[in-house]
């Protein structure tokens, strides 16, 4: 067979692999609002970098009949390209054949990819859109799962995982996503559950649709499954780009600097009088972060859930922090047991890959009730505990309002290794608020009060002057300075850059036990 010949096989076999299981069926996914595999890789990488591998591999099932049906590549495009120049590994499953499902071929490219990431230090990214396990292939399609599996949990704190939900997730193939650090999902067109509508129907005669069981509303506000909701596949693509351009490649480095023309020492007057006066009234937490961060920018993660603690990224003169703030314009900023666990995981990923963390403090204390205590709040407040004081990246809180009871410990307080620790002049840090205080305190003073109210307010303006104030914190040192809040942002920047030299470790073992 001449050279010719020889390319024109190559050719031919290489477009047999880019039309996966047909132009027809390509045209279906087009009409269903969606990608195929290979434009949403294409999108996702920087133009032209996109490299390919095992685009010839088919699977090796004989059973009913499947040796007459083999398509090159079997359901899923792997390899590897660049994000702003930067090495990424990613999979895209190919919903034009066989749904997508997963064979034990399926598998092995997909663990090939992550095999890569993880020796050579760079992200994993996922683009799932499969109808599940190939029944067809049985045992070896569940055995090919729990071998990615195995490589997520190996892979968890060594490289970024990220996963992109982009049609059905369902069975057993939702466990390698909930294992990586971040899922996002599109709005009306992805959906994961466990078990579907249908068998919920049978065995438990719940009637639900795939969008209610599973769909990205559901896993972004009612879950906590998934961490961003985007409109369609474009921007899902967009977002996944600025995502990592706040992480690093792997956990041995830092993440990517940005330069910024906005002044490190810019003045923030917007914050002067954000606090309102009036101690339980709300305000916006975030209006002070974006105010802080470089340009304003903020990406929160898991804007929907749990939306008492606000997570996210920002930079601070050109550099990568994550943020964690009490949101006192939702249940007054309390902790309860989604906010604890939200909080926590963020933390962990931050302290996995060398993230520094700001807190930012207004937290009356954790929520009351019995639904709360039931729900097990004593062990999930623990893991924000844990997770915190376990950390070793710069740790910067500052305290703009309340700080009261065991929620001071726990957010970020100096007694858990935060490094640095700033109050606002409104920061109240007490055990409890006035009111809760004066009640307890001078419980018999008021009870023989001629005038009950008026002493209590009096008695509550008297606390308030020597307790409800940053400045017997800062006397015993928990405290390291009150700052006017218009300088946040220059303290915050010249703070964090004080600390990018930190070398602190934990003891050696093999792994703490946190409170799961």
């Amino acid at each position: 067979m001449d050279r010719q010949n020889l390319l024109d096989r190559l050719s031919s076999l290489e477009e047999q692999a880019r039309l996966g299981g047909g132009q027809a069926r390509i045209d279906k996914q087009h009409e269903r609002g969606k990608l195929t595999a290979r434009e949403r890789i294409e999108g996702f990488l920087d133009a032209g970098t996109f490299v390919e591998l095992d685009r010839f591999v088919t699977h090796d099932c004989t059973d009913f009949g499947m040796e007459k049906q083999k398509v090159l590549g079997d359901g899923v495009v792997t390899g590897y390209g660049r994000v702003d120049g930067r090495l990424v590994y990613v999979f895209g499953q190919d919903f034009t054949v066989f749904g997508g499902s997963l064979s034990a071929a399926h598998a092995r490219k997909i663990c090939k990819v992550m095999d890569l990431a993880m020796n050579n230090g760079a992200p994993i990214v996922g683009l799932n859109d499969s109808g599940g396990a190939r029944i067809q292939e049985g045992v070896a399609s569940l055995g090919g799962y729990a071998d990615i599996f195995l490589r997520n949990t190996l892979a968890s704190g060594v490289v970024p995982q990220i996963s992109a939900i982009l049609g059905p997730c369902a069975g057993g193939a939702v466990y390698s996503p909930a294992i990586t650090d971040f899922i996002a999902m599109v709005d009306g067109s992805s959906y994961m559950f466990v078990t579907g509508p249908e068998v919920l129907k049978t065995v438990t005669h719940e009637e639900v649709s795939q969008e209610q069981l599973g769909g990205a509303s559901t896993h972004n506000a009612k879950s906590g499954v998934a961490h961003f909701k985007v409109v369609d596949e474009n921007a899902m693509l967009a977002l996944l780009r600025e995502l990592l351009s706040f992480l690093p490649q792997n956990n041995m480095e830092d993440a990517p600097f940005h330069p910024t023309d906005d002044p490190s020492d810019r003045v923030c007057d917007k914050l002067a009088d954000l606090v309102p006066t009036n101690a339980n009234k709300p305000y916006d937490i975030k209006e002070a972060i974006r105010e802080i961060a470089d340009e304003h920018h903020f990406l929160e993660v898991q804007a929907d859930y749990a939306m008492n603690i606000v997570i996210g990224f920002v930079r601070l003169a050109g550099r990568s922090v994550g943020v964690v703030a009490n949101q006192p314009a939702v249940l007054a900023g309390c902790l309860d047991v989604d906010s604890s666990v939200k909080a926590a995981r963020f933390v962990r990923f931050c302290d996995a890959f060398n993230i520094p963390i700001l807190t930012l403090v207004d937290v009356p204390g954790f929520l009351p009730g019995t639904a709360q205590e039931y729900g097990g709040i004593i062990r999930h407040g623990a893991k924000l505990l844990y997770a915190f004081a376990e950390a070793t990246v710069p740790k910067v809180t500052l305290i703009t309002r309340k700080a009261y009871g065991g929620a001071y410990d726990v957010m970020s307080s100096k007694h858990i290794r935060a490094d640095l620790n700033f109050a606002w002049p409104t920061a109240e840090i007490a055990v409890m608020g006035p009111d809760g205080a004066v009640n307890i305190i001078h419980r018999r003073t008021l009870a023989e009060a001629s005038d009950p109210a008026a002493r209590k307010d009096e008695l509550v303006a008297e606390y308030r002057e020597h307790f409800a104030n940053p400045y017997e914190a800062a006397s015993r040192g928990y405290i390291d300075d009150v700052i006017r809040p218009e300088t946040t942002r220059a303290r915050l920047v010249d703070a964090f850059g004080s600390l990018e030299n930190k070398r602190v470790k934990n003891p050696a073992k093999k792994h703490g036990c946190m409170p799961l």
